[in-house]
């Protein structure tokens, strides 16, 4: 994009947020463009439990409004992307002193109830001690199954860029927002790319979807004062050998009130978080505590036979939630809904924030943004995104397990794990990695772990990596199975240092 272009939407940040807007506004005829001062999803937008739900547990805090549209979100997600969202079966174990039974059961009947159509299976009771809940310990009699979906939060956010890039948006990437001024009833914003190169855009409103860097965006417009009323807090998880046999997963109630999930991850691994701990300074520098992960090990030894300890941990991650300021005194009380501030006068064109949110709301956020930026710049009013699949998303009656199968068929030469982790990762688009190939050797180098030249190739094209790290940490996380000397080898063909992740 030259600088002296002007579009009709600036989006800072490509979070979920960023990304899904930018999206909505393509695909319904604005100029848009992007920027996101590191990578896609580099920040919070790959660091949660990675799951599309209603919220169980928001029931409790009385937040209906919140559950019921995400639960809507989940039904709609699961059309539009059923390669990379995916139902999961949850076991929510009662334990005596903690919620009743009877508190569970009402909850567990109204989250049936507000998910309405049922494409999922609806609450039930269990029974523990026999099967894969047997992983669970002796004293632990009674247990509860719902449902809701997982997805792969980084890739759901590349998906949308994506798919904005192709319906015109501009993604630019390892690009930082620095400032904006009005000039002639237009922004004129001041970005740098991260080799020093200065780069303006001109655009009729801004959208500041900077996550935790919100409040630090809002300041670089003087003239505009706005309680910025966000409240961050960090949530980690730890990656451990797999505690349980199954696809499902676990819901575990602490005495303190939170809630921490074990889900089957990567297929050797299981996932436990997350963690609610308030937070200051840089979110750019953010690990997980030695407390927290004791927290984690602790709460999985008080519900499973096998044990685990610090030492256990395989990889973790950490990252900061800009959360709508709602003064809860808890943190793991603060409302994950999401608030958005238009300010506009005729001093400036619109500048609009976001604050809070949750992965399972993003599409529609979108289109409350543009809702409200309707009027001021004459969007159109047609929604499109509910029902428009993402890349890759396309698949024959949106039936996953047939599809990979047909994958599978297709090319016979690829190991039964890479060719159905291909077909998840990118749904129909994996013919453009594949494609003609009639062997293995045919898709280049072989990294490791079924990573390839050929989806490396695919990566950097249209999904703007440019790291080992975007690779194999968010784009996959085949960095979870590949050893220290195949990663360097990645890094050193891409040129960039390796850098560490942990």
């Amino acid at each position: 994009m030259a600088g002296s272009d002007c579009v009709d939407l600036l989006i800072v940040g490509g979070g979920i947020n960023g990304a899904g807007i930018a999206r909505d506004a393509a695909g319904r005829g604005l100029e848009v463009a992007l920027v996101e001062q590191a990578d896609l999803a580099s920040g919070t937008s790959s660091k949660a439990t990675k799951l599309i739900h209603g919220g169980l547990r928001y029931l409790e805090f009385f937040e209906f409004r919140l559950v019921r549209e995400s639960l809507i979100e989940r039904e709609r997600l699961l059309r539009i992307a059923p390669h990379i969202v995916r139902p999961m079966q949850f076991i929510l174990p009662h334990v005596p002193g903690l919620r009743p039974r009877w508190q569970i059961r009402f909850g567990l009947f109204f989250y049936d109830y507000f998910s309405g159509r049922r494409t999922l299976a609806p609450s039930r009771s269990v029974r523990v001690g026999s099967g894969s809940y047997g992983a669970l310990r002796p004293g632990i009699d009674h247990a509860f199954s719902y449902s809701d979906c997982w997805v792969d939060d980084s890739r759901l956010v590349v998906l949308n860029a994506m798919d904005a890039a192709q319906r015109g948006a501009s993604i630019q990437t390892r690009t930082r927002f620095v400032s904006a001024t009005v000039e002639d009833r237009l922004w004129r914003a001041r970005c740098v790319r991260r080799n020093g190169e200065a780069l303006e855009i001109r655009a009729r409103a801004i959208v500041n979807a900077a996550g935790p860097w919100v409040e630090q965006v809002l300041k670089s417009f003087p003239s505009i004062a706005v309680d910025a009323g966000v409240r961050l807090v960090k949530g980690s998880h730890i990656v451990v050998p797999r505690l349980f046999a199954g696809k499902h997963a676990f819901m575990l109630q602490n005495p303190d009130g939170r809630i921490v999930f074990a889900i089957p991850y990567e297929q050797k691994w299981t996932l436990v978080g997350t963690t609610d701990v308030p937070f200051s300074g840089d979110p750019a520098r953010v690990h997980i505590s030695d407390d927290e992960v004791l927290y984690l090990c602790n709460t999985i030894n008080s519900y499973f036979q096998r044990q685990i300890a610090p030492a256990d941990v395989r990889w973790s991650y950490a990252g900061v939630r800009p959360l709508w300021d709602d003064a809860s005194k808890n943190a793991s009380r603060v409302t994950r809904d999401y608030r958005i501030e238009l300010t506009q006068a005729p001093a400036h064109p619109p500048l609009l924030s976001i604050f809070g949110g949750k992965l399972t709301t993003y599409r529609r956020l979108a289109e409350t943004v543009l809702e409200k930026l309707q009027e001021p710049l004459g969007i159109s009013p047609r929604r499109w995104t509910h029902r428009a699949p993402l890349p890759g998303g396309d698949l024959p009656a949106r039936h996953f397990r047939r599809f990979a199968i047909d994958v599978r068929k297709r090319w016979r030469f690829l190991p039964i794990t890479v060719a159905r982790r291909l077909a998840r990762a990118y749904g129909t688009r994996v013919e453009m990695i594949v494609g003609g190939a009639k062997s293995f050797a045919d898709l280049g180098e072989h990294y490791g772990a079924g990573l390839t030249a050929a989806e490396v190739a695919y990566l950097q094209r249209y999904e703007w990596a440019l790291s080992d790290e975007d690779i194999l940490w968010r784009r996959s996380k085949l960095g979870l199975h590949m050893s220290d000397a195949e990663r360097e080898r990645l890094a050193a063909a891409l040129g960039a240092e390796s850098t560490a992740c942990a």
